[in-house]
């Protein structure tokens, strides 16, 4: 009987994933890694890391204890390649085998990877997700603009979530518009599900304070759910206590309150613990059973069958060149305050020391403050787009990229979005309460203690005027600059020119 090697990566920890599926229990074996390569070709988070790791372990428990044989490469073992075509390479050798199963990696650079080793590789695309590569193409064709709205509502039709018949469920696609309220007085939610590190999860802990001791992040304490059973257990929980609530607020930002009634499953969706058609399905029970109101529900599942289904179609139909993208020709420099929170602007102190401390921030907190700035400020995609892929817990490279390349940078001229993320102060004054206590003024528009928000947001739109002018979405906003008189608008200019020359110094922004 001949052996084949069936590949199982770090965030494919799935009993249903497709190389599984197409595998031979009796006969072939499979092959698990920690490699030093997938952990530090980005400057993971060390939360992250620790993550992925433990659950990889957790899983290959799991394997073993149904039947299958596997092999698992710890980091630390003295025979380790160091990437994953290496310990591929190895164990080919060790047990004579020529072909290797596969399921999709959900980055280019592992598929490349792949098809390049000398070995006969099949791979299979990602089952796990609900809108297969060529369902994704055919609905594109044709299509001047890539809009995930009519995507979702497609998705809404194929699976039946939220659906009446042939009609949605509350007689609206989309209540968005319900869920925009700013932040509350306080939050009646606790917040995610905390899990005490196992003895797997602790050698895991321990292995990447010594090999990973000087990485960003915090590491301690890790609270992850690393098995499915864990997952799950946290989302009936969420669904039970803070689903209710996720509606209203999931746009709002909160001084102390990191997570608000966000669900906090992203990684676990992504590495395989939790299904994403059944946290749908358990999402509209809440619904069906009058635990929770259609724009909270909504809200969240868009997240999943819209929002996720669609950005992975994004990537693999634009390709492999996507993340190079920057139609905008942004190549400032990253700021250091990105890494170590040390700045006077008090809503990227805020995200950026949560983001160091969990290793998760929400969707406004990347979009409208990290992201917001960074588009801003003209800083260059490329490096934004690493620092996303490290530092958060739930990055993985095909839900990252097009976040980030497209929705948060408009580098990729506009797939994704119609118009850029921008905003001046007054949003982030909206939705939150951090202007409260921030060093700059949000109302002052010029000046030295004007928020910088305010400055380079108009800054954005002069410098790229011919691009953005004749934008249908973008049309008030150039009639409010233009009605500015000439010393205004060059004010303004002017203090922008000399933020950015300030940020260029390395000076304290």
């Amino acid at each position: 009987m001949v052996t084949r090697l069936v590949l199982v990566l770090g965030d494919q920890c799935a009993p249903d994933i497709a190389a599984l599926q197409e595998a031979d229990k009796a006969s072939d074996i499979v092959v698990m890694a920690e490699v030093a390569e997938e952990a530090s070709y980005v400057p993971h988070h060390v939360k992250k890391i620790a993550f992925v790791f433990s659950v990889m372990r957790h899983f290959a428990e799991t394997l073993r204890a149904e039947g299958w044989q596997v092999t698992y490469t710890r980091l630390d073992d003295p025979e380790n390649t160091g990437s994953i075509d290496g310990e591929l390479l190895r164990y080919a050798a060790r047990y004579g085998a020529r072909e290797v199963l596969a399921t999709e990696p959900g980055e280019f650079r592992l598929i490349e990877r792949l098809h390049d080793m000398p070995l006969d590789v099949l791979i299979w695309e990602d089952r796990r997700f609900l809108a297969r590569h060529d369902e994704f193409d055919t609905w594109a064709a044709g299509r001047k603009q890539l809009r995930m709205e009519y995507f979702y509502r497609e998705m809404r039709r194929k699976t039946g979530i939220l659906m009446d018949g042939g009609q949605p469920a509350g007689g609206k696609w989309n209540f968005d518009h319900d869920n925009r309220k700013p932040a509350p007085g306080a939050i009646a939610y606790s917040g995610p599900m905390r899990f005490d590190p196992d003895p797997i999860t602790e050698e895991v802990l321990q292995l990447v304070e010594t090999r990973f001791g000087n990485g960003f992040g915090r590491l301690r304490p890790f609270w992850f759910a690393v098995t499915p059973a864990q997952a799950q257990a946290h989302l009936a929980r969420w669904i039970d206590k803070a689903l209710p609530g996720f509606g209203d607020y999931q746009d709002a930002m909160l001084t102390g309150e990191r997570f608000l009634y966000h669900a906090v499953i992203g990684q676990y969706l992504h590495a395989g613990l939790l299904d994403p058609l059944a946290v749908c399905q358990a999402a509209e029970r809440a619904y069906r059973d009058g635990h929770a109101p259609i724009n909270a529900v909504e809200g969240f599942i868009r997240q999943i069958l819209g929002w996720r289904e669609f950005i992975r179609g994004i990537y693999f139909h634009e390709g492999p060149g996507y993340t190079a993208r920057n139609a905008l020709g942004h190549t400032r420099k990253l700021p250091a305050f990105y890494w170590d929170a040390e700045t006077d602007m008090a809503c990227l102190r805020a995200a950026v020391a949560q983001t160091r401390d969990e290793a998760y921030a929400h969707h406004i907190q990347r979009l409208m403050v990290t992201g917001n700035f960074a588009l801003l400020a003209g800083i260059d995609p490329a490096e934004v787009h690493e620092w996303y892929l490290g530092v958060y817990a739930d990055a993985c490279e095909w839900v990252e990229a097009p976040n980030t390349i497209g929705m948060s940078q408009f580098a990729d001229g506009g797939i994704v979005g119609s118009k850029p993320y921008v905003s001046s102060g007054a949003y982030i004054d909206r939705m939150s309460d951090y202007c409260k206590s921030c060093a700059y003024r949000v109302k002052e528009k010029t000046g030295e203690t004007a928020c910088p928000y305010n400055l380079l947001y108009w800054h954005f739109l002069d410098r790229h005027r011919a691009m953005f002018e004749k934008n249908p979405r973008m049309a008030n906003m150039y009639r409010t600059w233009d009605r500015m008189d000439d010393a205004r608008r060059a004010a303004v200019l002017q203090d922008a020119e000399r933020l950015l020359a300030r940020l260029d110094a390395g000076g304290r922004i």
